[in-house]
């Protein structure tokens, strides 16, 4: 599908929504000669030259990332590049990938998938990733501001289909505008333009390991049509938008040490400082970590049977949870907490699943393991309805 182009009259959405085909080529030659993103990139590639040869190593970057993109005059393009890196990243950091449910859903419609969320990135890359194995169009995808402070991540972000969610507007009146126009970009984009959403349960990820939704993301949902219709239920409003809950289980989290760190901190001294680049390379870890093998489960849409945001919630929970696969790190992570062992079952343990997951946890600083321990084990106890 194309993305179609509006004239700036017809573009309330201009600010959030992601490039268009004819906004392309420019984005990229902005992004050729953004000193940030060279920067970071020859720290990441080039670390020796970029310290002794700063300017040079720029100038390598820029030529490698014209080279990377000659000949993408659109989005598809520009996704159909990402989708070998895509490839590579799985072949070489996970061990399966796995997709249910998928078939059940009509090829020729749009859904709003409302995921669990364990990674910045890698949740809605490998439900795109999904999509595009089974020859179905990639989701567009939401995302907070408070993840774009740098220009050339809010340019390569939206040049990848993502819109941006608002999290930084200034007052409730600023903030409550901001919602209402989200609300009626996902609504036109399901409705109008036919195409798929991707959007977390929750503002942050779940670093516990407990999937829960935030009933304030289905108030927000809900408003477009109930803006333009004061009689409709919050039901209606959301069967409209063919709501799918999907699940996203990885055996291993590449982020569960940061993660473990970060509730530790919040513990023991009540709040946590991201460093600078801490969102940046979180994304990197995740998509360069080894993750073992990966579920991904797709519900079913939700129907207009619902009086209240938190009943909505609890049935993208319920569904979350049910297609939640748990592996054997979530059941040696609950042996090793001793707690509830009626829940324990090592029937699919191998002794090569225990000594990976035993080499792992001896990496866990003393002060860290019962937070790492709990990411996994957590999942175990949620799905038996026993989560603390």
């Amino acid at each position: 599908m194309t993305e179609t182009h509006h004239t700036s009259a017809s573009d309330p959405w201009a600010e959030i929504r992601p490039y268009q085909d004819d906004e392309v080529a420019e984005v990229l030659a902005r992004l050729a000669h953004d000193a940030e993103l060279l920067d970071a990139l020859t720290r990441y590639r080039l670390p020796r030259l970029s310290r002794f040869m700063p300017r040079l190593s720029r100038v390598l970057a820029s030529i490698a990332i014209r080279r990377e993109v000659r000949g993408v005059t659109g989005v598809h393009d520009f996704q159909m590049r990402i989708a070998s890196y895509m490839q590579r990243m799985i072949r070489t950091s996970t061990d399966t990938f796995e997709v249910a449910g998928l078939e059940s859903l009509d090829p020729d419609r749009a859904y709003l998938f409302i995921g669990n969320h364990r990674d910045i990135s890698l949740d809605p890359a490998f439900v795109n990733y999904a999509l595009y194995l089974a020859g179905r169009d990639t989701v567009r995808i939401a995302i907070g501001d408070n993840l774009l402070k740098k220009p050339y991540v809010n340019d390569l972000m939206r040049l990848n289909k993502s819109f941006i969610v608002p999290r930084s507007a200034r007052g409730k009146r600023a903030m409550l505008a901001a919602y209402q126009n989200l609300s009626a970009y996902i609504r036109h984009s399901i409705l109008e333009d036919n195409h798929s959403i991707w959007m977390a349960q929750r503002e942050g990820r779940a670093k516990d390991g407990i999937d829960r939704t935030d009933p304030a993301i289905i108030k927000m949902l809900t408003m477009a049509r109930r803006g333009r219709e004061r009689q409709a239920s919050i039901g209606e409003a959301i069967a409209e938008l063919r709501l799918v809950p999907v699940s996203i289980s990885y055996e291993y989290d590449p982020c569960d040490l940061q993660k473990a760190r970060e509730l530790h901190a919040m513990q023991t001294s009540g709040n946590y400082e991201k460093s600078e680049f801490e969102d940046i390379s979180s994304i990197v870890a995740g998509i360069t970590g080894h993750k073992g093998r990966v579920q991904l489960t797709f519900g079913t849409p939700l129907s207009a049977d619902f009086d209240d945001p938190e009943a909505v919630a609890a049935e993208i929970d319920r569904q979350v949870l049910a297609g939640y696969h748990l592996f054997p790190s979530h059941f040696l992570a609950l042996e090793a907490l001793g707690e509830a062992p009626d829940l324990l079952d090592l029937s699919e343990v191998s002794d090569a699943d225990r000594a990976r997951f035993q080499a792992r946890l001896q990496t866990v600083p003393d002060d860290l393991r019962e937070f790492w321990l709990a990411q996994y084990a957590n999942p175990v106890l949620h799905k038996a309805g026993r989560c603390r």
